[in-house]
């Protein structure tokens, strides 16, 4: 039997297919409705935005570094310099095996093992993420080979650049400083400060000295470049430029012939020696021996140079002039003299009996004065011209260690200077509440006796004695030192004085001045402790010999100097001014265990000041491991 279909309805499936079609023809319009609002999104909402990703893969924007500003001496000798140079650099990105690449390059040109350990230490400290210098310097002949073979070595570059260079050497090395190649803490640094997109496509940054200090001068301002790029990334054309600013000249107080004189007459000897124009500020010679090459820097330094500076007993690398802190030793009694006219302790006839020490009432304790049997009677003006100790240490239980204190600071001791270059520090004068803020303990007289001869607790940079004797000679005002003279703006040519500053002016009556600077002549007279180094001169100086010790001296026992070590013995000190009517310049000096003061630093303080005031010739001094005589002092 057959099954019966049901009957269609044609009108039921109409209506079927219709709503089928209203349903699809709404979906496609949703989906047109969708393409063409993401069309408008993308070519009208977004288009700035793809139109800058669509340009960067045609046009890159290329850093152009600007010249750094050159540093010139007070007569514009150049003290550091730009030079072209031809640099051979690795990307490690793009070169493969290195090793295979470095040995390949060994072939064509000379490539010694330090270079190799500098390249490494390069590509660690920016992580294998930019290129790395493996060769400076590159000779005509050494570019022809590289550029004949250049398409075998992937990643390999040759670059022109500017290469900053010290044409004095190791002259004047810590007070110029140096560049040295941007490290993970200069970055943060940068970053810090906002100045990270200043310093794109540069590699380098002042480190040190002057170079660190006025960096934001001497850097000047980066450029860029628009260069159009074909689909291998190679530069086609050039589209537009923004010129790089040059970084500032700067015009230093220094004289580097001064200088240089200064660092000769050193010889083989340790120290330091700062000169400064007591009516400016102005420092015209800041020594600091040994020195180091700075050029050995500026493209980092390899591991065999830097474990020489860094390991060396000598160290080169310690600035002495700005953080050496020494005892002062008799340097300072001048002004201790000074002291005791201001404070009403002591007139200028007054005087003491020096029987060879000093003691307490009622102590068998004795300081002893240098000269065994002592001076006699001894009044103020025969105390700084024979450097008689006994004198002092009475003076100084007089004073007490707090009004010395006070004195003192007024004088620049225990507080920096203020001059234009980082890393300086305060040396130290005490006080009753130093010691106990410092130690928790009472302050004792005897320490008081031993400061009164600049020793104890009391330490002074040669800086803080060069600015001290400024002040002197300029009749108590004090001027802030300075190293930078003038800036010479590059984009409009302008040069910018920087201005003088008067610090303080400390109290002083025109008399007592007078005085001590009229003893402190005597000083290099027949007589005076430095009556050698101020024989024959044809202006008059004004000088106090100094020694400083190092090792100290049981009670009972006797310094030789012959028979001690030469890192243990004394420092010798010296300060001046001249001439001493109208002074031009003030000289500190400190010879690392060089022994008396009168011996060894007043010499080379001497052959400064007829260099500067007369033009004569330096002559080294004498050989730093010949022992002085023991019978003489200061």
């Amino acid at each position: 039997m057959k099954v019966r279909q049901p009957l269609r309805n044609p009108q039921e499936e109409r209506w079927q297919f219709q709503l089928r079609l209203k349903v699809l023809s709404g979906l496609i319009l949703v989906l047109c409705l969708l393409l063409l609002a993401r069309l408008v999104w993308l070519q009208v909402v977004s288009h700035g935005y793809y139109h800058t990703l669509a340009e960067a893969n045609r046009i890159s924007i290329v850093p152009i570094v600007p010249n750094r500003g050159l540093i010139l001496d007070r007569n514009g000798a150049v003290m550091a310099e730009n030079n072209s140079t031809y640099t051979l650099e690795i990307n490690p990105a793009r070169s493969g095996d290195l090793d295979a690449v470095i040995n390949q390059l060994s072939t064509l040109v000379t490539i010694t093992p330090s270079d190799r350990k500098l390249f490494r230490k390069l590509l660690d400290e920016t992580h294998g993420l930019s290129p790395a210098p493996i060769r400076s310097r590159l000779t005509e002949a050494e570019i022809a080979r590289l550029s004949v073979n250049r398409y075998r070595l992937p990643g390999v570059d040759i670059q022109a650049r500017l290469i900053r260079t010290y044409p004095l050497g190791s002259s004047a090395s810590h007070l110029i400083g140096y560049i040295g190649r941007i490290n993970q803490d200069d970055q943060d640094r940068l970053d810090d400060q906002n100045l990270t997109d200043q310093y794109r496509g540069t590699n380098h940054i002042g480190k040190l000295g002057i170079e660190g200090r006025y960096e934001q001068e001497l850097h000047g301002v980066t450029g860029s470049e628009q260069v159009e790029t074909d689909a291998g990334g190679h530069g086609v054309r050039s589209l537009a430029r923004i010129d790089p600013v040059a970084g500032n000249d700067l015009t230093l107080t220094i004289d580097a012939n001064l200088q240089q004189a200064a660092e000769k007459a050193f010889g083989e000897h340790r120290g330091a020696l700062v000169a400064i124009e007591p009516a400016t500020g102005e420092i015209l010679a800041f020594v600091s021996q040994p020195g180091f090459d700075p050029n050995l820097f500026v493209d980092g330094i390899d591991q065999d140079n830097w474990n020489a500076l860094n390991n060396s007993p000598d160290k080169p690398l310690n600035n002495r002039a700005l953080r050496g802190q020494y005892p002062p030793g008799s340097t300072i009694k001048p002004l201790m003299a000074l002291a005791a006219l201001t404070l009403g302790k002591r007139s200028t006839t007054y005087k003491v009996s020096d029987p060879g020490y000093f003691s307490f009432p009622g102590s068998s304790h004795r300081y002893r004065d240098w000269r065994e049997g002592g001076h006699g009677m001894v009044d103020m003006h025969l105390s700084i011209v024979q450097s008689c100790d006994t004198y002092y240490y009475s003076l100084a239980n007089d004073l007490g260690i707090d009004a010395m204190h006070d004195f003192f600071t007024q004088f620049g001791f225990g507080q920096k200077t203020g001059i234009d270059m980082d890393g300086e520090v305060s040396g130290l004068y005490p006080s009753t509440e130093w010691k106990q803020k410092r130690f928790k303990q009472d302050w004792y007289g005897g320490e008081t006796v031993i400061s009164g001869i600049g020793q104890g607790y009391v330490l002074a940079t040669p800086l803080q004695l060069a600015q001290a004797m400024a002040t002197l000679a300029n009749r108590g005002i004090m001027m802030r030192p300075h190293l930078v003279r003038a800036i010479r703006d590059r984009a409009t040519g302008t040069v910018r004085t920087l201005p003088l500053e008067t610090v303080r002016t400390v109290p002083l009556k025109e008399a007592d001045v007078d005085f001590v600077r009229d003893a402190m002549v005597d000083v290099m007279k027949p007589g005076g402790t430095a009556a050698q180094a101020g024989a024959g001169a044809t202006y008059s100086i004004a000088g106090k010999t100094g020694t400083a010790q190092v090792v100290g001296v049981r009670q009972g026992e006797k310094y030789s100097e012959s028979h001690t070590a030469e890192r243990n013995r004394d420092h010798a000190l010296f300060v001046a001014f001249a001439p001493a009517d109208q002074p031009k310049i003030a000289v500190a000096v400190l010879v690392e265990n060089g022994g008396h003061g009168g011996s060894i630093a007043a010499p080379i303080a001497r052959q400064v000041l007829d260099f500067y005031l007369l033009g004569q010739k330096v002559k080294a001094a004498p050989d730093a491991n010949d022992a002085g005589d023991d019978s003489a002092h200061d």
